[in-house]
């Protein structure tokens, strides 16, 4: 009798067959979500997978869309206007090419404003330079009572510019408490005119630019003198070096760069100098307009709504951007070779 074999099916793991099934084709909705959602990207490796080109812009938008809107679009208009005559409150305004430009070569109440600016910068920038950095290396050490002072010194950034202005107006008025003081102590005769005279105005402006500026930039030094080793300190006065070696060879090469981007920052400040002229010079800018800075005789030239010229005002607000551009080139280059 002839046997009879019957083979049977082996099922080997994984070898299953896999039948397809059609689904229903994509809808018009989650095509676009795909193209447009974050999904995952060829080539790359964890999150980056799953991360669109665009996706970084986007985040950014909003910072880029306040930008161009409240600081390139306004700045290209101002140079647009620079060339036409076009009045403050707006109207009919024509083409008249460099006759603004002209005009301010030519204009001696521009150049004196210039030279109020300039010299403004001259004297408050070394100063606010130095002044900060000797304040804040008082108060880094650690006394008791210590974090009194450092309050205090900070108070007066906190104050906006006009109530410091208003208090200023008080201490130097005529009847004020400096000159009643003075008198009192016989060491004047007569009120000194802090408030009537040009050159004492643009120093008394000066003055309360530096006295509110202390404390504000006296953080910055403290910043960067905390990363100014102690050891060399310690190494210098073992070696006999006084404090004020210490000082010159130590503290300030460390701080370097601080002190440069201070400086950088109270330049540009001071040729922007608006309202301490203001409040101690009156509206007028000090007797007869002497004590006008740039930002000053803009707002004169260009924002009066009966006599304004805005194309004017605007080719002066040109000559002072392109006066902070060239003090802001001139910082990053010494900063450069300081560096090199």
């Amino acid at each position: 009798m002839a046997a009879t074999h019957t083979t049977q099916p082996v099922s080997v793991p994984g070898a299953e067959a896999k039948v397809s099934v059609p689904g229903p084709a994509p809808s018009r909705v989650r095509r676009l979500a795909r193209a447009v959602l974050p999904g995952p990207a060829p080539g790359a490796n964890g999150a980056a997978m799953y991360r669109r080109w665009w996706l970084p812009w986007l985040w950014t938008a909003p910072a880029i869309a306040c930008a161009v809107i409240f600081g390139v679009f306004p700045f290209l208009n101002t140079v647009l206007l620079s060339f036409t005559d076009a009045k403050p409150l707006g109207g009919a305004s024509s083409f008249v090419g460099l006759d603004n430009y002209t005009r301010m070569l030519d204009d001696s109440d521009f150049w004196l404003a210039t030279r109020n600016s300039i010299l403004y910068a001259l004297i408050v920038v070394p100063l606010m330079v130095l002044l900060p950095l000797l304040l804040a290396v008082l108060v880094e050490k650690n006394l008791p009572g210590i974090g009194f002072f450092r309050s205090a010194f900070y108070t007066p950034v906190l104050a906006s510019s006009v109530v410091v202005g208003l208090s200023w107006q008080w201490l130097l008025a005529d009847d004020g408490l400096v000159n009643t003081w003075l008198q009192r102590a016989h060491l004047i005769r007569s009120a000194i005119p802090f408030l009537s005279d040009s050159w004492l105005i643009l120093l008394s402006a000066m003055g309360l630019t530096l006295w509110k500026g202390l404390g504000w930039y006296m953080v910055f030094y403290l910043a960067a003198l905390g990363n100014v080793p102690k050891e060399l300190h310690e190494a210098a006065a073992m070696d006999g070096a006084g404090a004020a070696r210490r000082f010159w060879h130590i503290t300030v090469p460390g701080v370097r760069q601080a002190m440069m981007l201070v400086g950088t920052l109270t330049g540009i400040g001071s040729l922007r100098v608006f309202t301490e002229i203001y409040m101690l010079g009156s509206s007028t800018g000090g007797p007869g307009g002497a004590d006008r800075t740039l930002p000053f005789y803009i707002r004169d030239v260009g924002l009066d709504p009966l006599t304004g010229n805005a194309g004017y005002g605007s080719a002066v607000s040109v000559a002072l951007f392109l006066l902070t551009l060239g003090l802001t080139l001139l910082a990053q280059r010494l900063t450069k070779e300081d560096e090199a």
